[in-house]
């Protein structure tokens, strides 16, 4: 016999407390409007468009919204602008680790380029120093909030930059100290990742992990490039990917041979809906390629992206799939495994958080029916 779940949408609430796993989540594009407020009072940074928490809130997401690349990348200068000093930094990444908790978030990474918080006079040891302390003291509030929640972070590298290599030797000489692997990031057009070889070839040889922004703006050279050339343990996005997979009239499919290779390794695909809309890679939630990556099982995930710029939580993001494309629990469960599969701690770790916090969650979701 199936639950009575299985048939129905599972409610906001049930999605909020379902454990949920994120795997693609910027720093720098999830604090809190009041925060930001309070950051640029504190340092006494006087770009701001707005300083009403509410109004600046709203900003962000227009911005973002807007359809100008000039006017989204601005919303970052602002958040990287108040996050200059060890304080801030602090408290930024504890204030993120709290708000994915409450968002019912059992396991994150958390992904940031220490290169981008040094005009304070911060070494990038430092910068990692302070992000670490916060991630760690906002696990320990969430714990008494009555969550749970552990967030390991991604050091990033900007593709348009020639710090890679810099800072793939940071992320390796904290992997036991909290940074769980590396990832570059910023336009793909022009700036491709094998500009970045030296700092995938160390990572390799160093055993270490790393994921490549690809395959969000940029097409299907930009993929095959991060996973042929670079060995990407995960595609940032890979969207994408879906440039090669041809649905005909009569409803069948055929994969391309990189779209092949991709589901047949099982490589994570970052999945960011939201986001992609607000850059074009889809028209609407219902239109958006993860439904057929779903259907045709790709290692697919579910993120966030940037939650203050997409106005957005995993909730959220479960929410608009759900509505768009009926998921149920199951459904919520299924990329909620397969991000938990493709996370950068141990396997043993892994294989925890899957058996013993996020299906014991969902079972006990779908079996509340019995007791209503």
């Amino acid at each position: 016999m199936t639950s009575q779940t299985t048939a129905k949408s599972p409610t906001p609430d049930r999605i909020r407390r379902a454990p949920k796993v994120l795997l693609h989540d910027h720093l720098d594009g999830g604090l809190r409007p009041a925060t930001v407020v309070d950051l640029a009072r504190e340092s006494g940074y006087p770009a701001l468009p707005e300083t009403d928490p509410d109004r600046l809130g709203r900003w962000f997401r227009q911005a973002a919204d807007s359809g100008s690349l000039e006017r989204y990348l601005e919303t970052f200068s602002h958040t990287v602008g108040v996050m200059q000093t060890r304080a801030a930094l602090v408290r930024v990444a504890a204030e993120c680790a709290e708000d994915l908790a409450a968002d019912g978030v059992v396991y994150a990474e958390v992904r940031y380029a220490p290169e981008q918080h040094l005009e304070g006079g911060l070494t990038l040891e430092e910068v990692v120093e302070a992000v670490n302390e916060g991630f760690r003291e906002g696990e320990r509030r969430a714990r008494e909030a009555g969550h749970r929640i552990r967030v390991g972070a991604l050091l990033t590298a900007m593709r348009h930059a020639a710090r890679s290599l810099e800072i793939a030797e940071l992320a390796n000489r904290h992997r036991d100290l909290g940074v769980v692997g590396f990832d570059i990031a910023g336009a793909e057009a022009g700036y491709p990742p094998t500009r970045h070889l030296d700092a995938f070839e160390y990572l390799k040889r160093e055993n270490n992990h790393f994921t490549i922004h690809a395959g969000e703006a940029f097409g299907l050279p930009s993929i095959w490039q991060a996973l042929q050339w670079c060995g990407a343990d995960r595609l940032g996005h890979g969207v994408r990917i879906i440039d090669d997979i041809q649905v005909h009239d009569d409803g069948t499919v055929k994969l391309g041979r990189l779209a092949s290779y991709v589901r047949d390794k099982r490589i994570p695909l970052e999945l960011c809906p939201s986001s992609n809309l607000q850059t074009g890679a889809a028209s609407s939630y219902a239109e958006h390629p993860i439904g057929l990556l779903r259907r045709l099982h790709f290692r697919a995930t579910v993120n966030t992206d940037n939650r203050l710029m997409s106005h957005t939580s995993m909730s959220q993001e479960f929410e608009h799939l759900v509505e768009a494309f009926g998921y149920t629990l199951d459904d919520l469960q299924w990329f909620s495994v397969n991000a938990m599969k493709s996370a950068f701690i141990p396997f043993d770790e892994r294989l925890a958080m899957i058996n013993d916090v996020i299906k014991p969650g969902y079972a006990e979701l779908k079996s509340e029916w019995l007791f209503q």
